[in-house]
């Protein structure tokens, strides 16, 4: 169950010898920027609320991210009628976990590696994007299929040593997988994310299904996006920790 709450808070082939194009990773990018709808637009972005919905060996599980792009981040999850509360703001963050979660029910202040796992999650847009604008290297290590389609292979590196590998089409320049290992619960694990169902929102694109491993083993979990509000009105008081009653 451990493993399973901390994968929700973070809310993820075969080699061919293909050779690689003459293609450079800023050709790519910028490739990429395009297909997602372009600079100016997400540029533009200050806010989202994305609703979504996990699907779970037969039980489904609402979800809803309220995000104040490059500060702020807040998470509500239902499970059995029960609510558990992720934000992150800057470098902290607090959560709020009903006991079936190993929680209080209180708002405490979420582990540190927690916070590192989930600050990603105050940008939207693309991983690769993303990586860019945070001075990451950004490698092109190879060209392979992925359930039959090509693909460019990207490895990022960040600042701190963390290394992920994004899978990016190399018809659409869509992203269709990221791979990382990361820290959860005190567990190095190996996470994959499968991206797919990408639709415009107000001529920008975000992939509206999601598929990665069964946290609770076995199979798969499917996160289908319900809605996607560009730039609501969204209270700072929802950022806040509650004080302790």
């Amino acid at each position: 169950m451990r493993k399973f709450v901390y994968l929700l808070a973070f809310i993820a082939f075969s080699s061919s010898s293909f050779v690689l194009t003459a293609q450079t990773v800023d050709e790519i990018l910028t490739k990429h920027l395009e297909a997602m709808g372009g600079a100016e637009k997400w540029s533009k972005v200050k806010s989202v609320v994305q609703n979504t919905k996990f699907t779970i060996q037969g039980m489904e599980i609402q979800s809803k991210s309220s995000i104040l792009v490059g500060k702020a981040f807040r998470s509500e999850i239902e499970v059995m009628g029960n609510k558990m509360v992720q934000v992150v703001e800057g470098e902290n963050g607090w959560w709020i976990r009903p006991q079936m979660m190993g929680g209080s029910g209180e708002a405490e202040d979420m582990p540190k590696e927690m916070v590192k796992v989930s600050k990603n999650q105050e940008s939207v847009g693309s991983l690769l994007l993303t990586a860019k604008m945070e001075g990451s290297k950004i490698d092109l290590v190879n060209k392979e299929k992925l359930d039959g389609a090509d693909v460019f292979v990207c490895q990022i590196t960040k600042k701190d040593g963390d290394v992920g590998t994004v899978y990016l089409s190399a018809s659409t320049y869509l992203i269709l997988k990221f791979a990382a290992k990361v820290n959860l619960g005190g567990q190095a694990v190996d996470t994959e994310l499968k991206f797919s169902n990408y639709k415009a929102v107000d001529g920008l694109y975000f992939p509206f299904s999601m598929e990665t491993a069964n946290p609770m083993g076995g199979g798969t979990m499917q996160v289908d996006t319900t809605s996607i509000e560009i730039n609501p009105a969204l209270e700072a008081a929802i950022f806040v920790k509650p004080v302790k009653k």
